[in-house]
């Protein structure tokens, strides 16, 4: 087992077709950790395992390998390059200590290499910038050079600089090597050089004051110090390889070696009781780990991944962990080589491990004695209804789906109570495509899917009262039941101690109120003189409840309601709860419909990242969909934040016209806002097309 300081946990992130994972697995071969000739593009890769990886030659799913150079163990973490499956990425940058950002030298910074780097300097990860495939065609290095420092800063600096590029890329040149020659190289090394002992430097005020008296740092200086630069971010280190020829690579790997960091070199935060603790990389200090991936095999077992940050891990060990009161009992400890594992008996600071079928660990949960914050997921925005193609298979649809949500925590799964529908709910229209095909080979479960029902709400704009007599007599003992109600508007917002208590003018005579938060309900009961029993007033108000849920003039759940029970009648045989249930609920739906009712739509925040060029469609196109640009900001890189809100009926396909707009270019982030009133036109088509859906369904 490697020390501490001889650990490197790396996550290989950027954008697609960036080329990491041939990078990962050529790393694999060329320390000898596997023997074999990986390709993605043949369908043989290390890495992209997965029956879906190998059909769309692209990562779908973060694959954690390790392989051992220069007496350091590197476990390495491979990561999906497209937006769609970015939480893989991010969960994988939750358990390593370096993230090595790679940029495709042909296509630049894109919209994940982006996003990736964020996430890592939020984090307080040590970055590492790769500049893959140097014998492409078109490669403008000086360019890409610019791009990378106008966006991420001077402190991207080269460690190695390409010799050649294109298909005259013929090595690379160490610039902390004194005795480096400038033949070939594109830039000027001993230039570069000045530039990286600078950044190195500037994390120590001795060194730095001595190095501008003209004292030059000594090696030993130098590799001490560039750890602690990588830390501090006062130095990203440019590497230059290409992973197919194998050029670079092993000086790839020297550099991670170098200056990528250590779980010895950095220090989190976590809670213990009511306290915040400092967590080191100590393997006698309290155990804290945390579960950054969870993935489900072909043989539908559960496996959960799990870095150790400090103390040690034992198999069979009693552990408390963060979603559970009581200690459970840790499995059998696992080392994974991609889809291979094998057991050990312990894992200590800096380890990653996984434990098998443990269905008490998920995504995020924190494990031991201090409890790390849950690692923070993009809340996904793609939707769509689905159910069973064969009838009957509504469960195992559920259960195949539960096994999704567990192993993806970008994928979420929710029966809308008032569609009745089971919405899956995804980052893109690709990611729930592949969702589809994992259900196919995994579960053999075919779907039908559908856009989902706008979950919009009823409410009113104006006061009303009436009432309604329920009698029935069929024989025996009959039915009787009288209920007078006002109803009123009840803006979001409203004090309802004040709305309540101290409407005298309002409220005949205020006996009780209840007020449902959620629904902003308020229901006040002012009947005097015993004119309703009450013991009969529970059922009133279950009755009022029932038709808010029912909804009166679309279906669709009531809200920001006031009623007041103030008059009714009943019979001393023949009123039952059922009678005041069924009075209660007709006259809410009479006087709703008498109180100017209206429908109400859900309005959502976007805020869309895009180039500088593309704004002005961004503000066209919410116009156009009858949504407000509030304003914008600056997002770094040429890339300006449109901040809008927009009825969500107008963007639940937003992300493929982001996507054309903006040549793959765009992201954006939604949530939900308020509730407004719909447009008069909109709101009489879908009153029309619900009660059409009522007569079918009565039909």
């Amino acid at each position: 087992m490697a020390s501490i300081e001889n650990i490197r946990n790396v996550a290989f992130c950027g954008h697609g077709s960036a080329g990491k994972t041939t990078l990962v697995d050529q790393l694999l071969v060329k320390t000898g950790a596997v023997s074999a000739n990986p390709s993605v593009d043949d369908g043989t890769s290390i890495c992209d395992f997965d029956p879906e990886e190998k059909s769309h030659q692209y990562s779908i799913e973060a694959s954690v390998v390790h392989l051992d150079h220069d007496g350091v163990r590197f476990h390495i973490v491979d990561t999906p390059g497209y937006p769609d499956f970015v939480g893989q990425a991010i969960g994988a940058l939750s358990g390593v200590d370096t993230a090595a950002v790679v940029v495709n030298a042909q296509s630049g910074i894109e919209v994940n290499t982006r996003r990736v780097f964020d996430v890592a300097n939020k984090g307080g990860l040590g970055k590492v910038i790769i500049i893959n495939k140097m014998d492409g065609e078109n490669i403008e290095f000086d360019s890409l050079l610019n791009d990378i420092r106008e966006l991420w800063g001077n402190q991207c600096t080269l460690l190695t600089v390409p010799v050649g590029h294109g298909a005259d890329f013929s090595g690379v040149v160490n610039t902390l090597d004194e005795k480096a020659s400038s033949d070939g190289a594109l830039v000027d090394v001993a230039g570069i050089r000045e530039q990286l002992i600078e950044s190195i430097i500037e994390v120590d005020e001795e060194v730095m004051e001595r190095y501008f008296e003209g004292q030059q740092p000594s090696k030993d200086e130098l590799k001490k110090l560039i750890v602690r630069a990588v830390a501090e971010g006062s130095l990203v280190p440019i590497l230059c390889c290409s992973a197919k020829s194998g050029i670079g690579l092993t000086e790839v790997l020297d550099a991670l070696v170098l200056c990528g960091l250590s779980p010895a070199d950095r220090s989190w935060t976590a809670s213990k009781g009511e306290e915040e603790v400092e967590v080191t990389a100590d393997a006698a200090g309290d155990l804290v780990a945390q579960i950054f991936k969870t993935r489900v095999d072909p043989f539908v077992q559960k496996l959960s991944f799990i870095r150790v940050f400090s103390g040690t891990l034992k198999k069979d060990q009693s552990v408390s962990i963060s979603t559970a009161r009581r200690p459970i009992k840790m499995g059998q400890l696992l080392v994974v080589q991609a889809d291979q594992t094998e057991q050990v008996a312990s894992a200590g600071p800096g380890d990653i491990v996984a434990v098998a079928k443990m269905e008490e660990l998920a995504t995020s949960t924190s494990i031991g004695d201090a409890y790390l914050s849950n690692i923070e997921f993009p809340t996904p925005m793609v939707g769509l209804a689905v159910s069973p193609s064969a009838r009957g298979d509504e469960t195992k649809l559920s259960t195949a789906l539960a096994k999704v949500v567990d192993e993806d925590p970008t994928f979420l799964l929710n029966r809308d109570a008032q569609t009745k529908e089971m919405v899956m709910t995804g980052m893109s229209d690709l990611h729930l495509t592949i969702v589809r095909e994992r259900l196919v080979r995994r579960d053999k479960l075919e779907v039908v899917t559908r856009e989902p029902k706008i979950p919009y709400r009823e409410t009113i704009q104006a006061p009303a009262e009436g009432s309604y007599r329920h009698k029935k007599q069929s024989g025996g003992r009959g039915q009787f039941g009288e209920v007078h109600i006002r109803m009123y508007p009840l803006p979001r917002g409203t004090d309802i101690e004040s709305y309540a208590v101290k409407s005298s003018e309002r409220f005949s005579s205020l006996k009780d109120f209840k007020y449902d938060e959620k629904k902003n309900f308020l229901w006040v009961d002012s009947v005097v003189g015993g004119v309703i029993p009450g013991n009969f007033m529970p059922a009133v108000q279950k009755g009022f409840r029932e038709r808010m849920e029912r909804g009166v003039i679309a279906g669709y759940q009531v809200q920001n309601v006031c009623v007041e029970v103030h008059f009714g009648k009943h019979h001393d045989v023949d009123s039952s709860e059922a009678a005041f249930k069924t009075a209660a609920s007709m006259a809410f739906r009479n006087v709703f419909q008498e109180a100017q009712p209206c429908l109400l739509e859900p309005i959502v925040k976007m805020a869309i990242t895009v180039p500088e060029a593309n704004v002005g469609d961004v503000y066209s196109d919410m116009s156009s969909r009858g949504g407000k640009v509030q304003g914008t900001d600056a997002a770094g890189g040429n890339y300006q934040t449109a901040n809008c809100e927009v009825p969500l009926r107008e963007v639940t396909t937003y992300s493929r016209t982001l996507s054309s707009m903006t040549g793959g270019q765009g992201s954006y982030s939604m949530e939900f806002s308020h509730y407004d009133v719909m447009p008069g036109n909109i709101q009489q088509n879908i009153i029309s097309k619900s009660k059409v859906e009522e007569e079918e369904d009565e039909g």
